[in-house]
């Protein structure tokens, strides 16, 4: 099992994937421990709680900053912030330690060094960083927002957590002799936690919202088919995570929060969107055995990008007064629903029934 997982870590980074691979771990942490703890926590809380005026219900607000800080003591504060902080720990300690037994202990170290991929996979893969350390974040800032804790503190703490996950894998990578640290990566990420804590410090809300949609490609010429099977991998998810011409990522705004006095649906967004089609290998459509011998060869077909224009929902805007779906609402809203769009490549539009 093993050497399965090493080998597919070996075939992710050589053709890009693997970057957008690693981050799930750090967002099924973010995204499911926030869950757990709000569905658990009337149950476990501290009987003190019993007696207060306020009722469990009432102090978990998921998208305006208003929660009653003044009626929780500090030191209920500070046993809440100690429980995310040890969530957040143990967590991500334990999942970096699986992750480097599984992709980095049978591979050569090195010395530090760094690596230009700036130009794979047309941007995408980079734009993927953002996306992936946006949607971390946006979940690490729920948690913290739990806790009662200052608002700026809870939203810089919060904001920076996914920045912070993956510059530890990026110090790994530096030491890997087959990878490297690559400042291209780095940059990415940060843009995605910046794009989240300027708004929250701003607007107090997420009105322009990083989103993802996918969709399975398939290909009329069998070659094409064979040669995704090999580097994409021939299961869904296995798409999902490497395959960069079935991903596109939005940015949707919600225009209603930009004018509140207008008849605009608070409900429908806005949203611009790029992806991109003809790519079978990171920097060209050329590939090489393990000896250098060129076994694919399709520099006929054109790589580009295209940009989309559609309509979207804006999950957090539908109503309800359950605070977990509130909030499963909140973390389901970093993909982007399906719907018709105007589409822009090769130097043309095209309308496209649905896009994905």
């Amino acid at each position: 099992m093993v050497q399965t997982f090493v080998h597919t870590k070996a075939t992710f980074k050589k053709i890009g994937g693997f970057c957008f691979y690693k981050t799930t771990t750090a967002i099924l942490i973010c995204v499911l421990f926030p869950l757990s703890i709000f569905a658990s926590y009337p149950a476990n809380h501290d009987s003190t709680f019993k007696n207060k005026i306020y009722a469990y219900q009432n102090i978990v607000p998921v998208f305006e900053d208003t929660i009653p800080v003044k009626t929780l003591t500090s030191k209920q504060v500070n046993r809440r912030i100690k429980i995310i902080a040890a969530t957040n720990i143990i967590g991500y300690g334990g999942a970096m330690a699986g992750l480097y037994a599984a992709w980095y202990k049978n591979y050569p170290q090195s010395n530090f060094h760094v690596f230009n991929d700036i130009n794979e996979w047309k941007g995408i893969d980079k734009i993927g960083h953002a996306y992936s350390v946006y949607a971390e974040s946006l979940a690490s800032t729920e948690l913290w927002r739990w806790t009662g804790m200052n608002r700026k503190k809870r939203i810089w703490i919060g904001g920076l957590s996914g920045p912070v996950y993956h510059t530890v894998i990026e110090v790994l990578d530096g030491f890997s002799s087959e990878w490297g640290w690559s400042w291209a990566d780095i940059a990415a990420n940060f843009s995605g936690s910046g794009l989240l804590i300027a708004q929250e410090l701003v607007w107090d809300e997420q009105r322009i919202q990083f989103k993802m949609s996918f969709h399975r490609k398939s290909y009329n010429d069998p070659t094409l088919n064979t040669r995704s099977n090999k580097i994409f991998g021939k299961s869904t998810a296995e798409r999902f995570l490497k395959d960069y011409n079935g991903q596109t990522y939005w940015l949707s705004t919600n225009v209603r929060s930009f004018f509140p006095q207008s008849k605009w649906p608070a409900w429908l967004n806005i949203a611009i969107g790029t992806g991109a089609e003809g790519m079978f290998g990171a920097f060209d459509n050329i590939g090489k055995d393990e000896y250098g011998n060129i076994i694919f060869n399709r520099t006929d077909i054109k790589r580009y990008r295209q940009w989309y224009l559609a309509p979207d929902i804006d999950l957090t805007k539908i109503k309800t007064n359950k605070k977990g779906i509130k909030l499963a609402l909140r973390l389901l809203n970093v993909i982007k629903i399906p719907a018709p769009a105007l589409e822009f490549s090769n130097g043309s539009f095209k309308f496209k029934a649905i896009a994905f």
